[in-house]
């Protein structure tokens, strides 16, 4: 939720799953978000026709988010792949996703399939009891979606065509941001691009992986790195 007052009415989507399916009612205590890492639990005060009232009982400090920030940039994958990465980035402790279109991309992005992304980051954070549910960004250019990582201590790039890699994965500290391209990969002006803004080529092993499984098995490798896993 946006903003969460002393009172707050809850309606549309949160109303329908609270009162339809978790048959919340009147009396009943309940968690709500808005995206600061705080967990407001509230007992529900009023249950009308499309809308509750609850009202704030306590504040607590949400101990499930991470405390290094670590940002995914993936390229917008076929099919319900990018919903599937966005859900166990989420579940994985990720601050920050980034779609991107490039130039070897097969898929197109839409107003609705974005907001489809961003219901799967609210549903995969309640799921998992995250206070923070990561917004999902669109950039249509590589170049824009490279920037957005400009801020972090390490800026990886997952290529395979490359014979010496210029970082490990396994060896970073602090805060990242990790790139993986759609099923097309990365044209070498794309890879040039990213060395000129600082980014470092991992790779993953010896075998080469689907996207989508690059992007779960990079992220859990960061995060058993910077001690979030552990």
């Amino acid at each position: 939720m946006e903003k969460i007052d002393s009172e707050t009415e809850v309606v549309g989507d949160e109303f329908s799953h609270a009162v339809n399916t978790l048959r919340i009612g009147s009396g009943d205590r309940i968690i709500l978000c808005d995206n600061s890492g705080v967990d407001y639990v509230c007992e529900v005060t009023a249950v009308k026709k499309k809308s509750f009232v609850a009202s704030v009982v306590e504040k607590v400090e949400n101990k499930t988010e991470t405390t290094v920030p670590v940002k995914l940039i993936c390229g917008f994958l076929k099919g319900d792949k990018t919903e599937y990465v966005v859900q166990k980035a989420v579940e994985l402790g990720v601050r920050e996703i980034v779609v991107f279109s490039s130039e070897f991309s097969s898929a197109y992005m839409s107003d609705n399939k974005l907001s489809r992304l961003n219901k799967v980051s609210v549903e995969a954070a309640k799921q998992c009891g995250r206070s923070i549910a990561p917004r999902v960004i669109y950039r249509d250019d590589f170049l824009s979606a490279l920037r957005e990582g400009e801020s972090c201590k390490n800026r990886l790039i997952a290529y395979e065509n490359l014979a010496d890699y210029t970082a490990h994965i396994e060896q970073i500290d602090g805060d990242a941001a990790i790139v993986i391209g759609s099923e097309g990969g990365f044209s070498k002006e794309e890879v040039d691009a990213a060395f000129d803004m600082g980014y470092k080529v991992v790779t993953l092993g010896k075998r080469i992986l689907r996207a989508d499984t690059a992007a779960v098995c990079a992220l859990s490798i960061i995060m058993y790195q910077v001690g979030e896993l552990q």
